[in-house]
Order: structure tokens, then sequence, then C-alpha cells
């Protein structure tokens, strides 16, 4: 499975991980939904594959918010996603952000936190809310909920 994220905080790109920004609860929500044995954090990021996961981001590019994202540099992301996935071939691609997904299929209603009844080059589709601490439309039980809906998913296939 490969989690997608939108593209890296400034503290991500300091530290070289993802979802490392302080308030970011990423790593918190894999190990309470129990998609991870144990507590990790973002200094175990290289750790995913252990689990069968991944991670990447649509765009390459640091900023402190998705606002200074241009349309083009996110058109631009989607094919080098669309390559990504064709080449590593997971069963599942896990849009970390309901925006991501709108922008991925160009959406603009609603969207479910959950699987999603489209396909991304071949793989099923999940969407899990932003886990950032800057995304106050969720909550953590709701955030939690969306974890554990994927982890049982995983275990049905």
């Amino acid at each position: 499975m490969l989690f997608v994220g939108i593209n890296p905080g400034l503290r991500s790109a300091q530290t070289g991980h993802h979802f490392a920004g302080y308030s970011n609860r990423f790593w918190k929500l894999l190990f309470d939904s129990k998609l991870v044995p144990g507590p990790i954090d973002w200094r175990d990021d290289d750790r995913l594959p252990e689990w069968g996961f991944g991670v990447t981001n649509l765009v390459a590019r640091e900023t402190a918010g998705i606002d200074t994202l241009s349309r083009e540099e996110c058109m631009a992301g989607i094919e080098v996603l669309r390559a990504k996935v064709r080449r590593f071939n997971p069963e599942i691609v896990a849009f970390v952000g309901v925006s991501l997904y709108r922008w991925i299929y160009g959406y603009k209603g609603a969207v479910a936190l959950g699987p999603q009844r489209v396909m991304f080059e071949g793989a099923d589709v999940f969407v899990l809310p932003n886990p950032s601490g800057r995304n106050a439309n969720f909550s953590y039980a709701e955030m939690l909920a969306a974890f554990r809906k994927l982890r049982r998913r995983l275990r049905t296939r």
C-alpha cells in the first residue's frame, strides 16, 4: 500500500522525513489504528516497508502550506505519481487528505473518507484525512476511525 501526501512541510523538508511536523498525527494514527505493531514516529519512516507500506508526496517542493502550490506543479506531480504507482504496483493508494483526492480527480463535492469507487493506475483508492495539526476538519476520533477502516480493508485482501 502507498500513502500519498500533498507535499512536505517545512519541518519534513528540514528533517528529511515524512509527516515530521510537530503537530502531525500520522505516526500516532498508524499505531493507534494498529496498522503498525508499536509506537513509531517520523524518524521511522524508512521502516514502513516492513509492514508493506510506502510513502510519497504529490509535489516534492516544501511549503509552509498548500496555498502556494501551483496548478502546474500539481498536474506534473500527478504524472510522476502515476509512474510511481505503475512501477511499484501497490494494491491500494491511500490519499492522505480530501483536498489531494479532489485535486487528483477534479472532484468538487463532498468526499467520504474510506474506500472510493475509482482506481488509480490499477490500484484501489482510499481517502484518509490529512493528519496535520493545521487540519481542523476532522477530530482525532474521526481520523482514527478512517485509519482503522483502512486496517480492516487491508485485512480483507
